[in-house]
């Protein structure tokens, strides 16, 4: 194996070098105060990248357990949710919802299909008891390549109590989401995305609404109970260990995020999509999302007929040591994502676009070599 790697997935993602330096730093007292200083300032460094004022709260455990902890602190076993589920990630809050005793009500779509914000509406009308107690929906759907309207969905909610819980895992810093401004509840993030450090952290913003539900709920917690958090973060700690070295490497890179601005951020993310989407036109590649909806942080390309994702993504990592996804559930072996998140520019996106043109063009697909290579530089040279 090369010790080199184009990494194109949609998570984990590259680490910046600056970020891999801060992680080596040597361990300390985690109930001390270089540790409360460490919290504090990260803290309020992701509530920027957020876009709030409400409580945050960063846990040691992946994504899933960022989610997991929003279900545990707002649901008492039979409570009625709803989720509107686009996609494997969409189909994890259900499971994790009926794991906690919930009453699952699911809109769902057909994969690649973004989610359609009257349904939510007409849902919630009809429930006149407001029975409904949360929402639950993807900002960014990892397994599709669709970004989701959250801000259109909140204000679909009308004057529906409803919380609006949202896994921007994936889709945080890599597309515009405003907690505050779009009335977001509860809001999920994870580490490994476009955070740029490896996995492991992951954090949720919790709303004063969010709130009361939070002291109301009777579902069983511990690890996850935001409580205890929140207890703990009044005395500048974490209620149990934390995850110091990813601690330090969050503090590096929000400083990047910050130094670059999220305007920026979001550009450079969009870039990327039109850079992979312009090669994909150009190569008389199928994608799976429509472009209106398509994810600024992965692209989901269908396979040509005749050909294996796997053999396509095999032959990537094996001849050029390029990395991409391939499809998960119901799109297994359908489709090959490319993520273009985190810390990943447009000279890793024009070498695995190089790659995975040379490896169709080997597979037996009728391409024109350098078609896509130059749909994609024009992108890359107009800066967008």
């Amino acid at each position: 194996m090369w010790e080199k790697q184009i990494l194109l997935l949609p998570g984990p993602t590259q680490v910046p070098p600056r970020v891999m330096r801060a992680m080596a730093a040597q361990q300390i007292n985690h109930r001390g105060p270089e540790a409360k200083e460490l919290l504090f300032e990260i803290t309020e460094g992701v509530k920027k990248v957020f876009q709030t004022t409400n409580d945050v709260f960063i846990l040691t455990a992946s994504g899933t357990g960022g989610m997991e902890a929003a279900v545990s602190n707002i649901i008492c076993p039979g409570d009625k949710v709803l989720i509107v589920s686009n996609g494997s990630f969409g189909e994890r809050f259900v499971q994790i919802c009926r794991a906690f005793g919930a009453d699952v009500e699911v809109i769902e779509y057909e994969w690649g299909k973004p989610i359609n914000p009257d349904d939510v509406a007409f849902h919630l009308e009809k429930d006149k008891g407001h029975l409904i107690k949360a929402v639950f929906l993807q900002h960014n759907e990892t397994s599709t390549g669709v970004l989701n309207d959250v801000k259109a969905v909140s204000e679909a909610r009308g004057n529906h109590p409803a919380l609006l819980v949202v896994d921007a895992i994936s889709g945080l810093a890599a597309a515009d989401l405003q907690v505050d401004n779009w009335d977001l509840d509860i809001v999920i993030s994870g580490s490994q995305k476009a955070f740029m450090i490896p996995p492991g952290l992951t954090a949720l913003s919790v709303s004063e609404r969010a709130w009361e539900m939070v002291e109301k709920a009777t579902a069983s917690r511990f690890y996850f109970d935001l409580r205890l958090a929140k207890k703990f973060y009044e005395k500048g700690q974490t209620p149990f260990t934390p995850a110091l070295s990813l601690m330090f490497g969050l503090k590096e890179s929000l400083k990047i995020i910050l130094e670059e601005g999220l305007e920026n951020i979001f550009k450079r993310h969009e870039m990327y999509k039109n850079m992979v989407w312009a090669a994909a036109e150009a190569l008389n590649l199928e994608m799976l999302a429509p472009r209106w909806a398509a994810s600024p942080a992965v692209s989901a390309i269908k396979v040509p007929p005749g050909l294996s994702d796997k053999d396509i993504v095999n032959r990537l990592l094996e001849d050029y040591n390029v990395v991409i996804a391939k499809g998960q559930g119901k799109l297994s072996g359908k489709i090959i994502r490319i993520g273009h998140l985190g810390y990943v520019d447009g000279l890793d996106l024009l070498a695995g676009i190089t790659a995975l043109e040379i490896t169709l063009y080997r597979l037996g697909y009728d391409i024109e070599i350098g078609a896509g290579v130059h749909a994609a530089e024009e992108v890359l040279r107009r800066g967008g």
